[in-house]
């Protein structure tokens, strides 16, 4: 295993290797550091008080025996639990509810794939686990993998929470039986009128990432979210300044994209719970701005594993999972009204 910065934020920075996590809090805001031969620079931070905390995990996928299967292709090597060994979607979740814990979140929002083939036992298993650690904190809707077969569990077309400092809205972007996605326009229409009359920055966040409409061709078929779909969600972003960001989970990588009609607004895609490099995310809140910081689970148990599928996609699969520092841990800044 390589020295990898795992993270960064504005006062701390995590590295990892060789099973070992390296910690190094109490450092300043956006302040340039050179650890391990690694030159980084922590986050800036918001101006004005920290109001809350929230945490997210998408790509759950309670249930799964197999790591490495993208929609039923053979990319090899895919990876399973010797004989013996407990199931992996438990010993991660498990760690990573732990860790969100220990930060006390004010919110956790589950984006999807709470399963990873719709079953009720699956579906109960996550609301055994996520439901007893955090209660009401939870907020939680499916993504594809839990309705390939007509299941109508977690469906919830639109949900929304304030906190202070932040409203988080949160979109079921299913498309039933497909693995894309889809926003229909009720949804577009109740995220028009809450983000108009919206009194703090608005968080949006569902399963499916988006179409990038400065593509050069439109397929027919997209793995996230339909063109047509990508496209009005992306007008209503560009019309209401107080959508700040848009976070996914679904491609199983950490990523982030900008378009010219949204300016600095992140479009971003968070990295799964159950593999490689095994993610859950926090949001620091301020008065003036919000930190998305990546948080690598990272109990021995979940380490040993999620370690194990580096060598997913020929191998290939960190380079296209871990991303970026800069897609990982980033600011999300308030936007003014045009």
């Amino acid at each position: 295993m390589p020295l990898e910065l795992t993270s960064v934020a504005d006062d701390e920075a995590v590295f990892h290797q060789d099973g070992a996590v390296l910690r190094y809090p109490g450092l300043r805001p956006d302040t340039d550091y050179e650890m391990h031969d690694v030159a980084f620079r922590t986050l800036p931070r918001p101006p004005g008080s920290r109001l809350a905390t929230l945490a997210t995990v998408n790509d759950v996928h309670f249930g799964e025996v197999e790591a490495g299967m993208i929609e039923g292709l053979d990319l090899g090597p895919a990876v399973r639990v010797d004989e013996g060994e407990e199931a992996y979607p438990e010993v991660m979740n498990a760690a990573a509810i732990a860790e969100i814990a220990a930060v006390d979140p004010d919110l956790v929002v589950a984006k999807g794939d709470l399963t990873a083939d719709g079953r009720d036992d699956e579906y109960w298993r996550f609301l055994e686990t996520y439901q007893a650690a955090f209660g009401r904190r939870l907020l939680f809707v499916r993504g594809n993998h839990d309705a390939y077969h007509g299941q109508r569990f977690a469906d919830a077309s639109v949900q929304s929470v304030s906190l202070r400092g932040v409203i988080v809205a949160l979109l079921d972007t299913v498309r039933p039986g497909h693995s894309g996605g889809q926003i229909q326009d009720q949804q577009l229409e109740w995220l028009d009128a809450l983000a108009a009359e919206a009194d703090r920055p608005v968080l949006l966040f569902g399963h499916h990432h988006i179409w990038n409409p400065a593509s050069a061709s439109r397929p027919e078929y997209y793995f996230g979210l339909r063109p047509d779909d990508s496209e009005r969600l992306i007008e209503v972003v560009a019309r209401r300044p107080a959508v700040i960001g848009y976070f996914a989970g679904h491609t199983h990588r950490n990523r982030v994209r900008r378009f010219s009609a949204t300016g600095d607004v992140p479009w971003v895609e968070v990295a799964c719970v159950k593999d490689f490099p095994g993610t859950w995310a926090e949001y620091r809140v301020f008065e003036g701005g919000v930190l998305q910081v990546h948080r690598r689970i990272s109990t021995p148990a979940a380490l040993r594993w999620s370690e194990r599928c580096r060598s997913m996609i020929g191998g290939l699969y960190p380079q296209y999972a871990f991303g970026r520092l800069e897609d990982r841990c980033l600011p999300v800044w308030p936007r003014r009204a045009s």
